[in-house]
């Protein structure tokens, strides 16, 4: 297994790192080796750089690592200064109000998309997410509408490699996939049931700024309150306020067969 050096020393310490964004809390030396196939040397002298840095936290008992408290202050200050987030905060609180059930935006990043803010329904029974945590593109709705708009070829990777089934529900067949990716972008928004979480449904459209693709938002809720007649409901609320949140990004958004004013195809 050959050395990194150069760049290729910088994007496997950033792989790393990142590989501490989903999944275990905790991981080894050899999960680490195995998942980025790289070395134990390697990955040992890696983790031993970050944890000097307070990025990685060794524990003794486990002989495990976690994310350190640089990291958490790294997170903090992403989401404190994401213009995504932060032009997209009010229209969430008035959606939610509208619709009691609760609303989310999350950004697009390497390898999947994590969870920047929410706003929690108000009903008894609610749902709410975990926030900077990464999860895949093919599962569920703010993955799926983000995935739909991506680049071509990333969309290729992405439906050549393994599709992990988190739930039951979870789309795992690339070519079912590939078929309702083009279903989402001619209606503007993508629907799921239980495909991340059992228990959850959710409704979401892609947001854009001046570069393309940032994020998603998408209202969530238990199983049995988002039923299709909700989905369609809400479809054109939820991208209208999209449309909204790309507007104040700068960005454009697609042309898509939904009209937003009556839910109509046209």
């Amino acid at each position: 297994m050959a050395e990194p050096t150069g760049t290729g020393a910088t994007e496997r310490v950033a792989d790393v790192l990142l590989l501490f964004t989903y999944g275990p809390p905790t991981l080894g030396v050899t999960r680490v080796s195995r998942e980025l196939d790289l070395s134990k040397a390697v990955v040992h002298r890696i983790l031993r750089s970050l944890t000097s840095r307070d990025l990685i936290a060794y524990d003794p008992d486990t002989r495990e690592y976690r994310l350190g408290p640089a990291a958490a202050a790294l997170g903090s200050r992403a989401l404190r200064d994401s213009d995504l987030r932060a032009t997209a905060l009010p229209f969430l609180s008035e959606l939610r109000d509208r619709l009691h059930e609760t609303v989310t935006i999350s950004a697009k990043v390497h390898g999947g998309r994590v969870y920047l803010d929410q706003v929690v329904g108000n009903h008894e029974i609610t749902m709410s997410v975990e926030l900077g945590r990464r999860f895949p593109l093919h599962a569920g709705s703010s993955g799926k509408c983000m995935l739909a708009h991506s680049d071509p070829d990333e969309v290729d990777r992405l439906l050549a490699g393994e599709l992990q089934a988190l739930t039951p529900a979870t789309p795992t067949d690339p070519e079912a996939l590939r078929a309702e990716l083009t279903e989402i972008r001619a209606r503007g928004y993508a629907a799921s049931a239980g495909e991340r979480q059992g228990d959850a449904g959710s409704v979401a459209v892609p947001v854009f700024g001046p570069g393309g693709l940032v994020g998603a938002v998408s209202v969530c809720g238990p199983r049995f309150r988002v039923t299709e007649e909700f989905v369609a409901d809400t479809a054109p609320e939820l991208i209208e306020t999209a449309d909204r949140i790309t507007a104040q990004l700068g960005g454009t958004a697609p042309a898509r067969a939904v009209h937003t004013s009556t839910g109509r195809t046209t």
